[in-house]
């Protein structure tokens, strides 16, 4: 039997399982039919991405699929993030005649313009203009930013750098995949989710995806079997990353297309759950749900999103309006004792060997790595403060790798460098006035559980995102999830908004979004 066939098995087997009992807690938030056709087309696109011999036979496949379920999904945010990871995010240059490129397509392209797209188009058509978040002060930071990277060409990191110059092309493409990846991502996470079921429902649809990579991710890590290593050859289409080793052990990866991604996402679950688990009745799913969560994040051996858990646990424990000093006490607890479980478990020696200073000499090397590169950083930016340096590949070679590259592994530091101060002030700044907005509305809602709860895993979720960028690029989970949290804070406390306008709760919370 071929080896990808084997691996489909493996994957159909234990998503199988997972949708199974993921069923009952989905159907809370969602119609029956709306969950069925959400899972049907996961099997469907999975069993396409594996089986099918070219890439653009399974675009010819998922496109009018893809279509039609948007169409007559109510929450296309929710579908989404259900399947932004069906299969890795291998990339593959539409084919043209005529000219050198067009824009290279993968699966977050894929459903932007199938889904998310068509979605925005109806609201556009539709929209009550009430319903509509007061966010213009983070839209006009995300269209700065943009424009930032329109006008201000970064030629791409290669010996032949010297040979790209910036044209009309290349500002239409830039300015348009801006609009695809970022702009459509944040516009319809915050215009269509317009209540709190919908925003319950993203927020679980989410947390399933998360919970069907989970296991698949300890398995991969027991077994160092990688199961969807097989795609990129079968697909013929590229994946910027590969499967690596840490410490004699195999980085589960999965369908996020990086071990780093694959850590970030379920970090961001585990949050989500901390909410969503006061919905779960299942005595055994409360404990098996995180379990399987933190189990993955585990086995994905990145040290930077087991921080950023860890950040997002604390952070909702203080904020949570039911987490009083005896409740974040009981929390605190809980996290040392399965901490000290998990040490002394056989995993506990390959994660302390990971870590920096105390681990192998790979984790130390690693560090050197990062101070020599904020070194470089800070010394580029003050050279170019304002609008940064295109050219700082060329200046950075001396932090050229192994693998032929100069590896970002800070995200502000990347934006700093090459936009500048102004462009660093644009991309964090929409951030953290979603930050902002979200938490003064979740100190507003107090008198509202489940408002209250929602907004405190959105808080902490964001405040996790906020430091794990920190410490790696801006590639796959990363910075799809940069643009959905934001747009999910900015609707967020538009619900919060619109509660007190309906008298449900304090007038404050009518202040805390202005």
């Amino acid at each position: 039997m071929p080896l990808n066939v084997r691996a489909l098995i493996v994957v159909l087997a234990v998503s199988a399982i997972a949708f199974h009992f993921a069923k009952p807690f989905a159907l809370k938030r969602c119609a029956p039919e709306e969950f069925a056709r959400r899972r049907n087309l996961w099997f469907v696109l999975t069993i396409a991405g594996f089986l099918l011999p070219s890439f653009w036979l399974f675009v010819f496949l998922a496109a009018p699929l893809l279509l039609w379920a948007g169409k007559k999904d109510s929450n296309p945010i929710a579908l989404y993030l259900l399947l932004m990871h069906v299969i890795p995010p291998l990339t593959e240059q539409i084919p043209v005649v005529g000219i050198n490129q067009l824009f290279s397509v993968n699966m977050y392209r894929l459903l932007s313009l199938t889904v998310l797209l068509p979605a925005a188009l109806r609201y556009r058509r539709s929209r009550d203009k009430a319903t509509a978040p007061d966010s213009r002060s983070m839209d006009l930071l995300l269209i700065a930013y943009g424009l930032l990277q329109v006008v201000l060409f970064v030629r791409p990191d290669g010996w032949n750098a010297y040979l790209y110059h910036n044209s009309l092309t290349t500002c239409l493409r830039t300015a348009f995949l801006y609009l695809l990846d970022a702009g459509l991502l944040y516009y319809v996470a915050s215009r269509t989710v317009s209540d709190r079921q919908r925003l319950n429902d993203a927020l679980a649809s989410f947390l399933i995806a998360c919970v069907v990579m989970a296991p698949l991710a300890v398995f991969e890590g027991l077994k160092h079997w990688a199961l969807y290593a097989g795609l990129q050859d079968n697909l013929g289409a590229i994946l910027m990353h590969q499967y690596n080793f840490r410490s004699g052990s195999l980085r589960a990866v999965v369908s996020a297309g990086h071990s780093l991604a694959l850590g970030y996402l379920l970090a961001v679950a585990v949050g989500f759950w901390l909410h969503l688990r006061q919905y779960e009745s299942r005595s055994w799913a409360r404990y098996a749900v995180p379990g399987a969560l933190v189990l993955g994040l585990v086995f994905s051996y990145s040290r930077g999103p087991w921080a950023g858990a860890l950040i997002i646990f604390m952070t909702y424990a203080l904020l949570s309006r039911s987490a009083g000093k005896s409740g974040f006490l009981k929390m605190m607890i809980v996290t040392a004792v399965v901490g000290a479980a998990v040490l002394a478990s056989p995993l506990g020696n390959r994660i302390v060997s990971v870590i920096p200073y105390i681990g192998k000499p790979q984790s130390i090397n690693n560090v050197d790595y990062r101070e020599r590169l904020a070194q470089r950083s800070m010394q580029i930016i003050e050279e170019h403060p304002l609008f940064g340096d295109q050219n700082a590949y060329t200046e950075m070679s001396d932090l050229r790798q192994g693998e032929g590259i100069i590896d970002f592994v800070n995200t502000y530091a990347y934006v700093a460098v090459f936009y500048g101060l102004a462009g660093l002030s644009c991309f964090a700044g929409f951030i953290l006035i979603a930050l902002m907005r979200a938490y003064r509305t979740v100190k507003a809602v107090r008198d509202d559980a489940e408002l209250a709860h929602m907004g405190s895993s959105l808080v902490a979720t964001i405040v996790g995102t906020v430091i794990m960028i920190a410490s790696c690029s801006f590639i796959y989970g990363y910075g799809q999830m940069f643009y959905v949290l934001a747009g999910l804070g900015a609707a967020y406390a538009h619900l919060g908004r619109t509660a007190a306008a309906s008298s449900k709760l304090p007038a404050a919370a009518a202040h805390a979004y202005q």
